[in-house]
């Protein structure tokens, strides 16, 4: 997707009972509620396949498997997003911290934390939960 056709395209909205329609509790949760799955319990944590990670409530592409990296943190961890399209960040100040949380750009739903910790090139830990994640093998995308 282009940059102009992601500043032409609406936001995905949807209501509450239509996220709990689609989602497992887990996903609705992390996702549609700003939680965070235990360290170490969410999927895709070990995967270490080519392919994209997408939004698990709307498909919207977010990160290249090339880009993952094991941080240690118990979540899937990116350097970079997809593209310049692909999440929004906003600053999170709950837990008596200032963050900056990670958004799907293209519904608003809720995947993590950035922080400026991670590896060369970009010095970037997207630190995402790995329930608010899809992900499709590059042998089937």
């Amino acid at each position: 997707m282009s940059s102009s056709d992601q500043a032409t395209r609406p936001k995905i909205e949807k209501t509450d009972a239509e996220w709990r329609k689609q989602l497992t509790p887990e996903q609705h949760y992390v996702t549609r509620g700003h939680g965070t799955e235990r360290p170490f319990t969410g999927p895709h944590l070990k995967e270490k396949r080519p392919g994209t990670f997408a939004c698990v409530c709307c498909g919207h592409p977010l990160f290249d498997a090339q880009t993952k990296f094991e941080s240690g943190t118990g979540w899937p961890s990116f350097y970079a997003p997809l593209d310049g399209n692909a999440v929004i960040e906003h600053s999170d100040r709950s837990l008596f911290m200032t963050r900056t949380e990670v958004r799907c750009a293209a519904c608003d739903a809720h995947l993590g934390h950035v922080f400026p910790d991670g590896p060369r090139p970009t010095g970037q830990r997207y630190c995402m939960n790995g329930t608010a994640l899809t992900f499709t093998p590059k042998d089937q995308a």
